[in-house]
């Protein structure tokens, strides 16, 4: 009896799985069979069907605080498909009837053709990825490397049949075009994009004006939403062939944009996704009447930058308005050329402002490209990270490092300052200290504080002239002074002095009276304004240099995730008896704010500061570079700033840029006001 049951329930469960597989198969096979059968009797019968790339939408780039600064907004691209345009029997007509259409309504189609757009015909300058397409429309059609481009012209005239009575504008449009269809073929790259970010009016015109072989279809524009960090931000543009050579390992088509430079670039693998792939069922006049996502695209990760786009606008709007000041009073060629500004965390390599002057729109940059390359002072310049100055007397602490490394001096000894320096007068060189000039006399006895608060030159040739170039160039090393700060963006890395480095830049030998120059900032010491922010802050640190960053961390496309977070990399850390030297420079750059020559900003500021300020000796003190260094607060270091302006005559005219930014950053009213640098700055 229970084999029994148990037989018949075994039964049942085979009975009833039996007929939910009969249904749903039947089910099925309706959809399959039946219901497509009825979808491809309605289709037309002409319907023509496209593979194209689905555009994936770029990450976002965003500040510390989450503003966002560059963000990607849907768009309109006009896609030519090269199959029904070139099915028709006028097809130059209708390409003609296109370009037309498009410039009439203001729009600007695709076109790469490196040849003039009027005669007489001529090749343009051609970027790697002309070129490249050039070469193999060439080689495909087995056409002379060297023919010329009027020569070309006819031939193509006469191999697309153009008609020999159109105006040679319209000849060129023709030919232009049918290059850009062709390329697509021998290069094997899917769509091609005829018009970008176009407008509805223009669609919709040449939709109803039944222009044939063409679709519309979604993509991604770069919006910049802040006029600020230009130079940081970057741009995107079409891939050359040389980058297809590194991305193409990575998945990325031919034809598309990638980052170009600045953290666009930097970022460029995170920030980009990864495209589709759909195929489109149009009629001849254009009519979509179904669309199959293959492949779904996928948006790229959004970038926060340790950037704070607050502070960054006080630094900006702050050294054009010193700069702008400056010029009021100045002959043409006295006036400011530009200048930079970077501030970064003590105890982090975080950067939190970069700035330099003159800029531009970065969303205009493109348009304004070749107006920007004209104009006065190279504004597309990055003098933040790739301007090199001479750091004056700011690198006067280095050499007191390595002073105190060598034993040529204590914090205790006391040096007598003269005036004039005047060891190698027999040679012909002397050194006079800046006081000189207005006392006929120097500083006096200076221990080694004092000699940074009065920026003592003598004192400084004396400590340089006895330790030697080789402890100088090392200490200076040693706080990252010529080498890459680690940023992710493009930079200079600048030169230490030395006897090598004179030899291979100038093939001389190396002097006495180079040390002197080296020892007090000038000479071979070339550095930019992000290795100052970093040397200072190393010094704020207590012997800490950090590796310079400007990502903070990487969300996924939807910010529901944390791909990455960047934590802090330490590159150099001075140890032992060092830090115990590097208290005393401390304290000598505390007494440069509270007395010496950055004191009329800083003397009685609310927040202790430690600074120092700088000038670039040069034939004429209107042509002196003012260079300022400073951390703060003095006793608990958050923040460190470089400053630089070309022509600023000291780094006492140019403090109050720093100012400004101090009183952003801790939130202070302190009055900043205006300081005229006289004689005796220049030195200093």
């Amino acid at each position: 009896m229970q084999r029994f049951v148990k037989g018949s329930r075994i039964f049942v469960i085979f009975a009833v799985t039996a007929i939910v597989l009969t249904v749903y198969t039947a089910f099925l096979y309706k959809i399959q069979i039946f219901d497509t059968a009825g979808l491809n009797r309605d289709m037309p019968s002409n319907t023509v069907t496209t593979g194209v790339t689905v555009a994936a939408a770029r990450g976002d780039i965003l500040d510390r605080n989450g503003q966002v600064l560059v963000s990607s907004v849907p768009s309109y691209n006009i896609i030519l498909s090269r199959d029904e345009i070139l099915a028709r029997d006028n097809t130059n007509e209708e390409i003609l009837k296109m370009a037309q259409t498009v410039n009439e309504y203001g729009g600007k189609y695709t076109d790469t053709f490196p040849i003039t757009v009027s005669a007489p015909f001529a090749y343009v300058d051609m970027t790697d990825s002309q070129k490249s397409r050039l070469s193999s429309y060439l080689e495909y059609f087995g056409l002379d490397e060297n023919i010329s481009a009027t020569d070309l012209i006819i031939w193509m005239k006469d191999h697309y049949n153009v008609d020999f009575t159109s105006a040679l504008p319209d000849t060129r449009k023709i030919i232009g075009i049918r290059y850009e269809l062709e390329c697509r073929v021998i290069m094997n790259i899917d769509t091609y994009v005829f018009v970008e970010d176009a407008s509805q009016e223009l669609i919709s015109v040449l939709r109803e004006r039944g222009v044939p072989g063409i679709y519309v279809d979604t993509a991604y524009t770069r919006v910049y939403n802040t006029k600020y960090a230009a130079h940081l931000l970057g741009y995107i543009g079409m891939m050359t062939a040389e980058e297809y050579e590194y991305y193409g390992d990575l998945g990325y088509p031919m034809n598309c944009k990638v980052g170009k430079d600045g953290v666009e670039a930097a970022f460029e693998e995170y920030l980009h996704g990864k495209d589709g792939y759909k195929t489109i069922t149009t009629t001849p006049d254009g009519t979509v009447v179904n669309e199959n996502t293959v492949t779904p695209a996928k948006a790229g990760n959004n970038v926060y930058l340790t950037l704070d786009i607050g502070l960054q606008k006080v630094a900006e709007d702050s050294l054009e308005a010193r700069i702008t000041s400056l010029n009021k009073e100045r002959k043409e060629n006295e006036k400011v050329t530009g200048g930079a500004v970077v501030v970064k965390r003590v105890n982090s390599g975080q950067t939190l402002v970069s700035a330099s002057y003159p800029t531009y729109d970065p969303s205009t940059m493109l348009k304004d490209y070749d107006l920007l390359l004209k104009a006065d002072n190279d504004p597309l310049f990055n003098r933040a990270t790739m301007g090199l100055y001479n750091p004056g007397s700011t690198f006067k602490m280095s050499t007191a490092l390595a002073g105190l490394r060598h034993g040529t001096v204590t914090p205790d000894t006391y040096i007598y300052d003269s005036g004039i320096y005047d060891v190698y007068s027999n040679e012909g060189f002397e050194m006079k200290c800046w006081i000189y000039g207005e006392t006929g006399a120097g500083h006096g006895y200076l221990n080694l504080v004092e000699a940074i608060e009065n920026s003592c030159n003598y004192y400084f040739c004396y400590v340089g002239d006895n330790t030697g170039i080789d402890g100088i160039t090392q200490a200076a090393e040693d706080f990252g002074l010529g080498s890459p700060t680690g940023l992710e963006v493009y930079e200079e890395t600048g030169t230490v002095a030395s006897p090598e480095t004179k030899e291979k830049a100038m093939d001389e030998q190396w002097y006495a009276a180079d040390t002197l120059l080296a020892s007090i900032g000038q000479g071979m010491n070339y550095y930019t304004p992000v290795q100052l922010a970093n040397y200072v802050s190393t010094i704020a640190s207590g012997g800490t240099r950090y590796k310079m960053t400007l990502l903070d961390k990487v969300v996924s496309s939807d910010y529901s995730n944390t791909i990455m977070a960047s934590a802090p990399v330490v590159e150099k850390k001075l140890t032992g008896v060092d830090t115990g030297y590097l208290t005393y420079i401390q304290q000598g750059m505390r007494a440069v704010a509270s007395y010496g020559s950055a004191s009329t900003v800083f003397g009685d500021y609310s927040i202790p500061i430690a600074a120092k300020t700088g000038t670039t000796q040069s034939d004429t003190s209107e042509s002196n570079s003012g260079v300022f260094v400073c951390y703060a607060p003095a006793d608990d270091p958050e923040i460190a700033i470089s400053v630089v302006v070309e022509k600023g005559k000291s780094g006492s005219t140019v403090m109050t840029i720093a100012a400004d930014i101090i009183n952003a950053y801790f939130n202070t009213q302190e009055p900043v006001e205006a300081y005229v640098a006289y004689e005796g700055d220049l030195m200093r």
